[in-house]
């Protein structure tokens, strides 16, 4: 995890460091060598512990309690630091094309330094605990009118590996919200483990707990396969075909580019899911000419996809789906003043998109791999599908 982007990580520790002390430490009256390697002292053990996470094999090496102290402190001691000195030196620039004595970018700094302070306690500390049930209505022509009023509860990206001991009781009150909808249909769109399916084991029972009219439709998300795992080609099939034997013994409906049918008397839907597929970096396995053969094309269709890329790459443009849902992003997990840094890489960052009448939905999520969100709590959503003839959203 640490090891993919280590340099960066040392640099956004050393790079501010430097700019702090050459500008402000160093031209001290009282300086002496002794202050100069106490400050120094927290960046170089931030460098050291980064090291240390990037030696060894997996993803996770020495585990996930290591890769989460080390991101709250980093989160504590560097990036307030950045984020000072880069007011600063904007600052800086400003004063100097001004011919101005006052840095006004010193203060902003300062602000916005203790603003990351706060944020980082209270993403770690009550932030990543948060749990907000969404109500989405979503209306279609072309809905059958039996559907008319069909709920579906939606969530994603579970990371039950991280919802160890005392953590297991946000899992539990995922479950009992989702089953407290009611909803006709339960949906989850992928990342139900870190790494490996043995992260599953402690949740077992309580993820059979699941239950819902018609059941709970669920698809792979990048970190469902091997791809963060360091193991043999036959232990990663192992392990992949073990969650998803695992998920069909909670009594889900796994997709795996297949769909199944949903029928109210004469009429029906059509709940299809892929594989993962989209960003090129993770697992591409997903196959939307397999998932909707022998779909009639004047049927309604939800279409299951993790990554939401996959909406404007495929769905819309080989598939008719109506309706798509999808996850992933996590919104970021991180909101400052608004804004979600994910919704520079992500056209489709989280909430609900329309394009040419058709519509994608992108949840939130409920856990994570780092246990930190900032603005951004977990989510369920409920949609409720409507029936409109004249096609009116």
């Amino acid at each position: 995890m640490i090891a993919r982007s280590i340099v960066i990580f040392i640099l956004l520790t050393l790079l501010p460091d430097m700019y702090l002390y050459l500008h402000y430490v160093r031209h001290r009256k009282n300086h002496k060598w002794w202050k100069a390697v106490l400050w120094w002292i927290p960046s170089a053990f931030l460098v050291v512990f980064a090291i240390y996470l990037s030696i060894g094999k997996g993803f996770l090496p020495h585990g996930l309690g290591a890769a989460e102290t080390y991101l709250f402190l980093f989160g504590l001691i560097a990036v307030p630091k950045l984020a000072y000195s880069v007011c600063s030196f904007l600052g800086l620039m400003v004063c100097r094309l001004r011919n101005s004595r006052v840095n006004w970018g010193n203060l902003v700094g300062l602000f916005l330094a203790v603003y990351c302070v706060y944020v980082v306690f209270a993403g770690s500390l009550w932030g990543f605990s948060k749990l907000k049930i969404r109500q989405v209505e979503l209306t279609f022509s072309d809905l059958p009118e039996a559907f008319d009023g069909y709920r579906i509860a939606v969530f994603s990206d579970a990371h039950v590996g991280t919802l160890q001991g005392s953590r297991q009781k946000m899992l539990e009150r995922v479950v009992d919200s989702l089953n407290a909808q009611h909803a006709d249909m339960i949906a989850f769109v992928g990342d139900l483990q870190n790494i490996e399916p043995q992260e599953l084991y402690p949740h077992r029972e309580l993820l059979c707990r699941l239950k819902a009219k018609d059941g709970v439709y669920s698809v792979l998300g990048n970190h469902d396969y091997s791809y963060y795992s360091r193991v043999s080609p036959a232990e990663s099939v192992a392990n992949e075909k073990e969650l998803q034997g695992m998920q069909r013994q909670f009594g889900w409906n796994l997709l795996m580019n297949e769909h199944l049918a949903i029928h109210r008397g004469k009429d029906s839907i059509v709940v299809a899911g892929l594989e993962n597929g989209g960003n090129n970096r993770f697992p591409k396995k997903d196959d939307i000419v397999k998932a909707t053969e022998g779909v009639d094309e004047g049927a309604f269709m939800i279409m299951l996809e993790h990554d939401p890329t996959l909406w404007q790459q495929k769905i819309l443009h080989d598939s008719h789906a109506q309706l798509t849902l999808s996850g992933h992003t996590h919104g970021g997990q991180v909101a400052l003043f608004g804004f979600k840094p994910t919704s520079l890489i992500y056209s489709q960052n989280d909430g609900l998109h329309w394009q040419d009448n058709r519509a994608m939905y992108v949840t939130c999520g409920v856990g994570a791999l780092v246990p930190f969100r900032y603005g951004v709590p977990g989510e369920i959503v409920v949609i409720t599908l409507k029936s409109k003839k004249d096609g009116k959203k």
